[in-house]
């Protein structure tokens, strides 16, 4: 513990920090750092989990938005890491110390493949937590460890000072909880001189499911009508900041501003710079502007990812370059800007050439709709928003 009184400062990235802020949040609001949620099980139910049904409790991987086909295969994450330059990862979960094996080789892949300086840290609970496991990932050569203890039971604090016995970075990541100043002030009190930072993440809604997830139940309201944030998350976590000063602990505060306008925002500006298509326009926020042709079949709309999903690809994929070779004999477009998207079994044509050539389209063949769509740059292409044409 440093035991220098801090200040509490402004970052340029609408947060707050005492000290300086961890290497891996120093990539992450550079948007070069990938998320990598390597595990939906975890022996925890935390109120405030903002993980959603499809991944909570299921052994599925995603990198970033991006889930993997196969994890014992994991071309994506390699990929991913690619189009977005990222310079780390961040694993998270569920508690990926129930996939132990799986951390391990995935940190050793992207040691290997990206170099020894690509920087990445882990998130866990404590119930998991042993020397021995900790042991196997220092060995594979993780960077950095952040803890996640329960603030409503101080029986695994201890937990936390295993990972002394490494040469590593060790912190805290928790949510903000209005009403927990106390508990959270007795951690700092217990950390402070165990730990090199603690981090604290405005509280936010989430849309979930999951049958352990009890915000809303227990009163939690957002602080505006435009945010997920969590009223009184902000104030709580400044009155900590302000504990944290004192105590002399590098801490940073981290808001939902963050997450959206800066961390997210940025990932998604590197991405849509490397998977555009030459005729793309792109947005300040990282979008795609382009002009999408769906079959009528398979066009945006109620169930539209279950249809997608469950969609004939190949007979789908066939339809579509019979028709994309039609539209060239009549429309004034070369080869280079009628493209088949595999992903979503669609044609994408310049947004430049949208209105000129929607009603053509259309008379041509009354089971094509074309559209001006803006949507993200990542794997799954979240449509922000569609005009039918």
């Amino acid at each position: 513990m440093n035991t220098k009184i801090l200040k509490i400062n402004k970052t340029p990235w609408h947060s707050w920090c005492t000290g300086n802020i961890a290497k891996g949040c120093a990539y992450c609001v550079q948007g070069r750092k990938l998320v990598l949620f390597i595990t939906g099980l975890c022996p925890q139910r935390c109120f405030y989990c903002p993980v959603g049904e499809q991944k909570f409790g299921n052994d599925v991987v995603y990198a970033n938005e991006w889930k993997l086909e196969d994890p014992n295969n994991p071309i994506e994450l390699i990929k991913e890491a690619e189009l977005t330059q990222a310079k780390g990862a961040g694993i998270t979960g569920g508690d990926p110390l129930t996939n132990l094996d799986r951390c391990c080789n995935y940190i050793k892949l992207l040691k290997d493949k990206f170099g020894k300086r690509f920087h990445i840290h882990l998130y866990t609970p404590l119930k998991l937590v042993s020397k021995e496991k900790l042991q196997q990932l220092y060995n594979t050569g993780l960077d950095e460890i952040r803890f996640h203890p329960d603030l409503d039971d101080d029986s695994l604090w201890n937990r936390i000072e295993i990972a002394k016995q490494f040469n590593w970075n060790i912190g805290i990541e928790i949510p903000a909880i209005p009403g927990y100043e106390k508990k959270t002030m007795k951690l700092i009190d217990y950390i402070a001189d165990k730990v090199s930072f603690i981090n604290l993440n405005e509280l936010e809604l989430s849309d979930t499911g999951t049958k352990h997830y009890t915000l809303p139940l227990k009163g939690f309201k957002t602080k505006d009508n435009i945010s997920y944030g969590v009223k009184g998350s902000k104030e709580m976590a400044m009155k900590i900041l302000e504990y944290t000063r004192q105590k002399g602990l590098a801490a940073h505060f981290c808001t939902a501003k963050l997450k959206d306008s800066v961390q997210i925002r940025k990932r998604l500006q590197i991405r849509a710079k490397n998977v555009a298509l030459p005729f793309d326009e792109r947005t300040e926020d990282g979008t795609l502007l382009r002009c999408c042709i769906y079959l009528k079949e398979l066009a945006p709309g109620f169930n539209y990812k279950e249809k997608l999903k469950n969609a004939d690809r190949n007979y789908l994929l066939e339809k579509l370059i019979i028709v994309r070779k039609e539209l060239l004999e009549f429309l004034t477009l070369t080869e280079k800007e009628i493209i088949v998207d595999i992903n979503k079994c669609r044609l994408i044509i310049p947004r430049s050439s949208a209105k000129q050539y929607a009603d053509k389209i259309k008379k041509y063949n009354s089971n094509l709709i074309p559209a001006l769509v803006e949507e993200y740059p990542t794997q799954d292409g979240f449509e922000v928003e569609i005009e039918f044409l």
